[in-house]
């Protein structure tokens, strides 16, 4: 997307107002901001749904990163601004960038947080909602220009428990915050639906008979679950809520499968388990906080200081092995977080595939490189990594089953969407519980976003 000159300096605020436009004037789009990755969907002229593509590194694709970069300039008088990059175009600014400006991601995942109410960028405060509308301001207009039609309504996905949240008065505060987000980005009306049930609509919208099933939504950040009936039975007699019989989540998915790898796998090849000599006494060469920025690859360049040049050249001439701080040091001077974290992802992607892979990692050297990791990894120990968060995810689903008084035996299919649900231990606590006959998956990163515009169209048809 392109930059915008006046980035976040003057950001177009706009009041909820009630929507006096017909259907016939704006767009029905599904709006799916999520963790890591957004997409958009709309319905065309011929009533057919359709995803807003987005170019990456020279390729189209149906999602953009949820990410924010923001870098300072001078203007011709004098006066210092901000540029603002989103989605594929922040990445590739990022990257290309000699002195780093500052990236920010997984905004979401902070709604439901009532202490961070936003953050401080070259000197000005900007509230949360103002970062995050930046985002949706330009994957609105970027929809737009697709689409040819304005767009002022969103059906907006929202997962069943925000990361963070402990109670339901959170969630709901989550909820009012990025309903403010919307409207600064220019937004006339939104409507919230669950993140599940919206994957469950694009399920549906295939089905020739009604079924009971359960939706496993597994996002960045969260992991929703819900139970429903649907089918053109329920469609042509009108949805009711009898027909939700009930959902549940827990607040991690694929980012914290990442961080997994990178704390298990890759931070003990740069050192974290090392210890170094100090005073006949051997003690960890390295402090824990550093190799916790790691896990958030974008937090890498915060160990870019003279506190943490001046910790890690201590550790190198003390540990016992200084050639994994020395890779260390390199990783953090090279600025690699992104493509360590591309190569997690490598990584996760083979293990779904075979029972072995190895983690290939290494620094941008031909000749001499520092860093050139070749680890083996197996699935049975990513397995045992994540295992709490397999008993988390196995829990939840237990007692929404229980809360609705639902025996397995009675669910009729179980659709899975997401990144995550092609973890093989994700999909093997849904097929030991229903059977791997009842299991479906499809449009596994689209599918909510496919069925937001599903449910946008209806909304539109039931106030038009």
């Amino acid at each position: 997307m392109p930059e915008d000159t006046n980035g976040l300096e003057e950001p177009c605020r706009k009041i909820m107002e009630p929507m006096q436009t017909t259907k016939n004037q704006m767009d029905a789009v599904g709006f799916d901001f999520g963790t890591t990755n957004s997409s958009v969907a709309f319905l065309n002229d011929a009533s057919e749904v359709k995803l807003a593509s987005f170019c990456s590194l020279g390729a189209q694709v149906e999602s953009s990163r949820s990410v924010l970069y923001l870098e300072p300039f001078r203007t011709a008088d004098g006066h210092r601004r901000t540029h603002a990059f989103t989605g594929p175009a922040a990445i590739e600014r990022y990257l290309q960038a000699e002195e780093k400006g500052r990236l920010i991601q997984s905004l979401k995942s902070h709604l439901s947080s009532r202490s961070l109410t936003g953050t401080e960028v070259f000197g000005r405060r900007y509230k949360l909602e103002d970062l995050i509308a930046r985002m949706l301001g330009d994957l609105r207009k970027h929809t737009a220009t697709q689409s040819e039609k304005p767009i002022r309504y969103a059906m907006v996905g929202r997962p069943v428990r925000f990361v963070g949240a402990d109670t339901p008065e959170d969630d709901d505060f989550a909820v009012v915050r990025l309903r403010e987000a919307f409207a600064i980005a220019g937004f006339e009306r939104v409507d919230f639906e669950l993140e599940p049930i919206a994957a469950a609509c694009a399920y549906e919208s295939t089905l020739d008979h009604d079924e009971l099933i359960l939706i496993g939504d597994f996002g960045g950040g969260t992991s929703d679950f819900s139970l429903l009936r649907v089918g053109p039975g329920v469609l042509r007699r009108g949805r009711t809520p009898q027909d939700l019989l009930g959902n549940s989540g827990v607040g991690l998915a694929g980012d914290a499968f990442d961080a997994r790898i990178i704390r298990k796998l890759v931070s003990p090849a740069l050192g974290s388990d090392s210890e170094a000599r100090s005073l006949n006494k051997l003690l960890p060469a390295v402090p824990a906080w550093i190799y916790a920025n790691l896990e958030r690859w974008h937090y890498l360049s915060f160990l870019r200081t003279n506190n943490a040049r001046e910790i890690l050249k201590s550790a190198r001439i003390r540990a016992l092995e200084p050639k994994k701080i020395e890779a260390l040091i390199a990783l953090i001077e090279e600025d690699l977080g992104y493509q360590l974290h591309q190569a997690v992802q490598q990584v996760k992607f083979e293990l779904s595939r075979s029972d072995t892979a190895e983690f290939c990692f290494r620094d941008s050297s031909p000749v001499h490189p520092v860093i050139d990791l070749r680890i083996p990894v197996t699935r049975m120990e990513f397995e045992a990594w994540i295992a709490d968060d397999l008993q988390a995810i196995e829990n939840s689903i237990e007692q929404l089953l229980n809360t609705a008084g639902i025996h397995p035996r009675a669910v009729d299919r179980v659709f899975l969407t997401g990144g995550s649900s092609f973890v093989p231990a994700v999909r093997r606590i849904f097929e030991t519980r229903f059977g791997k006959d009842r299991i479906r998956s499809g449009n596994e990163f689209t599918s909510v976003a496919h069925g937001l515009a599903l449910r946008a169209a209806e909304a539109l048809r039931e106030i038009s």
